[in-house]
Parts: C-alpha cells; sequence; structure tokens
C-alpha cells in the first residue's frame, strides 16, 4: 500500500487471524474455511455517517463510484427487476435509464473496458445513486443507493434488489479445492473483503473501511449483523454452525476481560482500536 494511501485509523494490511473449518452440514464434499477475526469484529457501515467514500474527490459516494459488477444474466435480471419499482420521485437518474424505444429494456447496464457487464456510471458514479444535495422539483428521495432504499419501503432485505457484490460487500466468498490422497473436496472461504483482495486497485483507494477503527463501531459483531446475507453465502445449516462457533470465541473474549486472564484469541486490530478511542 503506497504511504498516504490510507487514513491513520486504518491498520496495516497482512496481520495474524484465526481461521476455523468444518464440513457442510449437507454436503460431505465441501469444507467451510471461516476467518473468525473478521466474523467477530465489529464493523459496520458508516455509510453517511463517518464515510469518507473510496476517493477524496467523492466522499458522499462510499463504494458506488464505479457501478457493480455482475455475477451473471441471473443477477443483472434481479437488479433489472428491482429498477422497475423505482419512481422518480425517489430516483435521481430515473430519466437516464428510461429504455429509448417504448417497451424497451431500462438502460442501466453497460459494459466495461474488458466487456463484462455491469451498472452504467454517470456523472461519475452508479447510476442508482442519487447525489447528496441533489434537488428536483418533484423529488423527494434521500442520497445513497436507491436499491436500498426501494428495498426499505417495501420491507425487503437489500440483497433482493442490490447487485451480488453490493449486498455481500465487505463479505467474501472466494473458493478453493483441496485434495486428501485420492478425494478432492471444494473449500469455501469466507472471509473479509480487505483492501488487498481489490488487488492494484486497491492501492489508488484514498479511504477504505474494512480494517479502519472508524468503521469498526457495530453493537454486533459481523457474524450477527450480517446474518441474512452469511445465509445466503452459506446456507442456513452451515451459518448455524458457523454462529455456534463464533457464539464460543465471543464468550472466551469475555471471559478472559473479566479475570484478566492473557487472550490467545486473535482479534482484529480495528476493531481493538476503535475500543480503544
Amino acid at each position: 500500500m503506497p504511504v498516504g494511501s490510507a487514513t491513520m485509523s486504518e491498520v496495516k494490511p497482512g496481520f495474524a487471524r484465526d481461521w476455523v473449518e468444518f464440513f457442510d452440514p449437507n454436503d460431505d464434499e465441501t469444507i467451510f474455511k471461516c476467518d473468525l477475526t473478521w466474523l467477530t469484529s465489529f464493523w459496520t457501515c458508516i455509510y453517511g455517517d463517518g464515510c469518507q467514500g473510496v476517493f477524496k474527490s467523492q466522499p458522499n459516494s462510499g463504494c458506488c463510484t464505479e457501478g457493480a459488477m455482475y455475477t451473471d444474466e441471473e443477477d443483472e435480471e434481479r437488479t433489472i427487476k428491482a429498477a422497475a419499482y423505482l419512481t422518480p420521485d425517489m430516483w435521481q437518474y430515473y430519466n437516464e435509464a428510461r429504455p429509448k424505444k417504448p417497451g424497451g429494456a431500462l438502460r442501466i447496464s453497460e459494459k466495461d473496458e474488458d466487456g463484462e457487464r455491469k451498472t452504467r456510471r454517470v456523472d461519475d458514479g452508479c447510476i442508482f445513486l442519487n447525489r447528496k444535495g441533489y434537488e428536483a422539483e418533484g423529488f423527494t428521495g434521500s442520497f445513497g443507493c436507491v436499491l436500498h432504499h426501494v428495498a426499505q419501503r417495501d420491507g425487503k432485505h437489500f440483497a433482493d434488489t442490490k447487485p451480488d457484490v453490493c449486498w455481500q460487500l465487505p463479505l467474501r466468498r472466494s473458493f478453493e479445492t483441496r485434495e486428501y490422497g485420492e478425494r478432492e473436496y471444494s473449500v469455501t472461504v469466507i472471509g473479509e473483503y480487505e483492501r488487498l483482495a481489490w488487488g492494484d486497485g486497491g492501492d489508488d483507494f484514498d479511504w477504505y473501511c474494512t480494517s479502519n477503527s472508524d468503521a469498526h463501531v457495530g453493537s454486533e459483531p459481523v457474524y450477527i449483523s450480517n446474518k441474512y446475507e452469511l445465509e445466503l453465502l452459506m446456507g442456513k445449516d452451515a451459518y448455524n454452525e458457523l454462529a455456534r462457533l463464533c457464539d464460543v470465541r465471543m464468550q472466551h473474549i469475555r471471559d478472559s476481560a473479566a479475570r484478566n486472564l492473557p487472550l490467545f484469541i486473535i482479534q482484529h486490530p480495528a476493531t481493538l482500536a476503535a475500543q480503544k478511542k
């Protein structure tokens, strides 16, 4: 990470982590490998309440500056379906998204330089991002992601309306394979979508939240506050086993603190830093 690319509140990458592994309760050929240090941290999204945006030139845009890459056609179709429920009073770019011809598709998607489909960028940000301070006749919406707002309006979880990458972040699901003798197992890794996970692009961020103590101020650990998302990524039975293991870990942390005992559990350094403020 280039010097000066992160604020002083962001801990350096590469710190030690505790991991746990267990078999999928419903599939004896799948192993879950989960980052307990991340999942029992107290990170929370602070968009609109201290988030500085990944680029300092757009402090109110959060991580919505580049648009969202679609996972697949189903992901794009779900986003299009959600967009059809948006109204001009709540969506700044409602008119921009109208079809060019009557009965045509909403113009919410585009291809990037590699030919991959994503949400459109308009005015240096995602088409679904209402800009802070925007005013227009009849517009009563709030700044931020309008797909998030429509989920709140309709009593849904935002995972049902936003592109996959938007509701999954900052959780990261990746896949590995592992061989034991002649057997091959699929390993599903559940961890933190830290700055390093973005590759070279992560170096360009002026601010990033997952390892920043400013964002480790949640009232619940990640495995509880992001239960719905984790259930979608893992399945409910696997999540229940993860939650059991996290509960045990949290109790050990409390017991060690109460008795002033040495703690051999690796806690997220950003959570520890936030607790010292």
